[in-house]
């Protein structure tokens, strides 16, 4: 199935060979990668070498229904960026689905990765039967924190690990947000 999970203004679907610029685009931008991993961007090669085939390998290995998905808008099938439910792997992170978005910066502020965030959490609830979503990023990546907000999840800590080239900010830590299904059953039962 291409077409993942629609929301209002977005088609998630699954990546292709053929979304390499987009996704070289994404991960090459310095102001995307700045509070993730080394906070470096992600050279042309290692992103058609790496981290495109694993993308394409998770459909096959990760439960049904999980791995990354282009976010494309509808009207036009631009590439906005890319929105993610995986297993919890993330470094502090023990259990639960993890929920990721990396949206280009031509878009930040008009509510998609929110949209596409509740989207995911939704059909991760009802369709595919998950407990417990988290997500993680800086402390002080502050527009990141308000999307996992705005998607229903809540803070659980603040937590410092040693990263082996420490990013700006990192002095702060990272947050960990998480919802459960019961929770965010509660949250949208009919009033």
């Amino acid at each position: 199935m291409d077409i993942h999970v629609e929301t209002e203004r977005m088609k998630l679907r699954r990546f292709s060979a053929g979304d390499i610029d987009a996704l070289a685009s994404l991960h090459g931008h310095a102001d995307v990668m700045r509070h993730i991993d080394d906070g470096l961007p992600v050279p042309r090669h290692v992103v058609e070498q790496q981290q495109l085939p694993s993308i394409l390998r998770e459909y096959d290995e990760l439960p049904s229904g999980q791995g990354c998905f282009v976010a494309a808008e509808k009207s036009s099938g631009a590439f906005l960026g890319w929105l993610s439910l995986r297993p919890a792997t993330s470094v502090g992170l023990s259990g639960g689905t993890e929920l990721g978005y990396r949206m280009l910066p031509s878009v930040w502020g008009r509510g998609y990765a929110t949209e596409g965030a509740r989207a995911l959490v939704h059909h991760a609830f009802t369709e595919l039967g998950v407990d417990r979503i988290v997500a993680t990023t800086m402390t002080v990546n502050t527009a990141s924190r308000r999307v996992m907000e705005k998607a229903g999840l809540s803070l659980v800590r603040t937590f410092f690990e040693e990263w082996p080239e420490p990013v700006e900010g990192a002095e702060h830590g990272d947050v960990e947000y998480a919802v459960t299904r019961e929770t965010w059953a509660q949250q949208h039962e009919p009033h």
